[in-house]
């Protein structure tokens, strides 16, 4: 058996946004996670299973295929590098039944050009973690890379103490990032930011291709995917802890799940990133980076967008200010879905504000709150006693009569956009012990078979599964990047 992968797109572009690297051999692979569902989804048919663990180690590449780790520059916490698959290497792209391409990309297989003096390696643990959260993204319907396949090794990985190996399948819509048109500008200027964006709108947005203004246009849509993307965040009380430009992609898709965390308690300014010690990347400043970044995306094209100067900054201002618009649009509508409302009424988001800071006051939790009220036991909860969330219920009710709508059918609609069960860190953090420190797979199993569908309410989830983290522990809950 052998992956049918082809490299006919990106390695047939400038060679300077590229190195052709093959992974480096590993101790005795051994495939401890696969995600079924998602290769049938890809038609991938993968019956032979030590074969399964040479291939997503990487010990084994086919003759047709073309390993290649990408370069990319970005701005990490503000201050521009350069950059790379540091510890990647993509196998190649797989077309599925609809004629659509992924990337098939190797998480953790050993040094390259990129690796800046790391080791090019990944720990079993940070590995398992992007399974979970990842693949829980998905559930929750956030745009988002996905992950295939998890092998653990015999290699051992020095980070703060020596730990197992591990490699990460990762499947995307692609890899192109804003950071790799930043890398473009730098060492090619307008002609290679072109040809990327060529590539790009030719892979991700056919629909431009030979449209005028395409290059507009294209940035135009990236940004209504990213206002999207951001709100959908927002709306699940996800962090991303790294919104670097490097990881910003041109799909719309979330990537890296490094100090990435859903929250518990509500905190409009909760950090869990252990290196974002200023609170760039709290959860309320997200929007505002989301601006930072097209920004830097945006300014690349001002040559290429007029000849004009300054009719080339007015349109692409234009195109920032519409963020705004676009991010308002979707949060509003996601926020109001949480709520079981459905048209759009002056006052709306001040009313979903009075609950948020209810929470915020009361150090309630953000996914469980929104659970809770989605049934109907609610009132039986001594916290929605309270005077204030009282005065909140009634203007709720009376903003559901001006649709002509009742608790009843609200929570029918709350059901569809209020997860039960989302991946909340203790639980990520006590799957990664289990296998860590006893080899033991069984718990991310379990785990990640409820996170598959977390709106089913008429699945009944383990009250483990459930309850946040205690507020003492997470006075100290850090998320660490594991590089």
């Amino acid at each position: 058996m052998s992956l049918k992968l082809q490299s006919d797109y990106y390695d047939k572009l400038d060679n300077r946004f590229y190195t052709i690297t093959k992974p480096s051999t590993v101790s005795n692979p051994v495939l401890v996670l696969f995600n079924s569902t998602l290769a049938s989804e890809l038609g991938m048919e993968l019956a032979d299973l030590d074969m399964k663990a040479e291939i997503f180690s990487g010990n084994y590449i086919d003759d047709s295929w073309t390993p290649i780790s990408q370069a990319y520059s970005g701005h990490q916490f503000g201050y521009f590098t350069r950059l790379g698959d540091g510890r990647a290497v993509l196998l190649g792209e797989w077309k599925d039944k609809n004629g659509y391409l992924w990337d098939i990309q190797l998480k953790g297989s050993g040094r390259n050009a990129y690796s800046r003096g790391g080791d090019g390696r990944a720990t079993i643990g940070s590995m398992i973690r992007e399974y979970i959260i990842s693949e829980a993204m998905h559930g929750l319907g956030i745009p988002t890379t996905r992950s295939l396949a998890v092998v653990q090794t015999e290699n051992k990985v020095r980070r703060e103490v020596v730990k197992t190996g591990g490699i990460l399948t990762r499947v995307a819509s692609s890899h192109i990032r804003a950071g790799t048109f930043q890398y473009a500008y730098e060492v090619g200027g307008i002609g290679l930011v072109k040809q990327l964006a060529d590539y790009a709108i030719n892979r991700h947005y056919p629909h431009l291709d030979g449209s005028k203004d395409r290059y507009l246009n294209f940035l135009d849509e990236f940004t209504k995917r990213q206002a999207k993307l951001i709100s959908l965040w927002m709306s699940k009380g996800f962090i991303h802890g790294v919104m670097n430009t490097d990881n910003m992609t041109i799909s719309g898709e979330t990537i890296d799940y490094g100090p990435c965390a859903f929250m518990d308690y509500y905190n409009p300014d909760e950090v869990f990133s252990s290196i974002d010690t200023m609170g760039r990347y709290r959860y309320s400043n997200q929007p505002k980076i989301g601006i930072w970044n097209i920004t830097r995306l945006l300014e690349l094209f001002v040559e290429i967008i007029d000849s004009n100067e300054e009719k080339s900054i007015a349109k692409l201002s234009e195109i920032i200010k519409s963020f705004n618009e676009y991010f308002s649009y979707y949060y509003s509508m996601l926020m109001r879905s949480k709520l079981g409302l459905v048209k759009e009424f002056k006052g709306d988001l001040k009313l979903i504000e009075e609950l948020l800071q209810f929470m915020y006051a009361n150090n309630l939790d953000f996914t469980n709150t929104f659970r809770i009220l989605s049934q109907n036991n609610y009132k039986n909860e001594e916290v929605f006693k309270h005077i204030n969330f009282l005065s909140f219920e009634k203007k709720w009710m009376e903003r559901l009569e001006k649709e002509e709508s009742n608790i009843e059918k609200a929570q029918k609609i709350m059901k569809n956009h209020n997860p039960q069960i989302i991946p909340r860190n203790h639980l990520v953090e006590k799957a990664i012990r289990e296998v860590e420190d006893k080899g033991d797979y069984s718990f991310v199993r379990i785990f990640m078979e409820l996170l598959k569908s977390p709106f089913d309410y008429s699945k009944k989830i383990p009250e483990g599964f459930l309850k946040p983290m205690d507020l003492d522990e997470k006075v100290n809950y850090k998320t660490y990047c594991g590089t």
